[in-house]
C-alpha cells in the first residue's frame, strides 16, 4: 500500500517509531520470531519493511505513546 492511500492518524495520536535491521543470512522464520516477540512484549507493530538490494531487512515499527494525564481529587 502507498504512502498516499493510507489514512491519516487520528487526532491526539502519537507514535513512537524503531528501526531495526536484520542481516540476510537470517532465515524468514527467525525474523518473524523476533519480530512477534517485540510485539507481544513491547506493544510494537509493524509499520514497514524494506529488503534491500543487499538483502538486509530493514524494518520500521512503532507504538503510541500514551501519556498519563495528571488527576487532581477535590478535597
Amino acid at each position: 500500500m502507498s504512502r498516499a492511500l493510507r489514512r491519516p492518524p487520528a487526532r491526539g495520536v502519537e507514535w513512537e517509531f524503531e528501526t531495526v535491521s536484520f542481516p540476510r543470512d537470517l532465515s524468514r522464520s527467525a525474523v518473524t520470531g523476533l519480530l512477534v516477540e517485540r510485539a507481544e512484549h513491547g506493544g510494537w507493530e509493524l509499520d514497514r519493511l524494506r529488503i534491500g538490494n543487499d538483502g538486509v531487512r530493514r524494518v520500521v515499527l512503532r507504538r503510541k505513546i500514551i501519556r498519563q494525564r495528571l488527576t487532581l481529587f477535590g478535597a
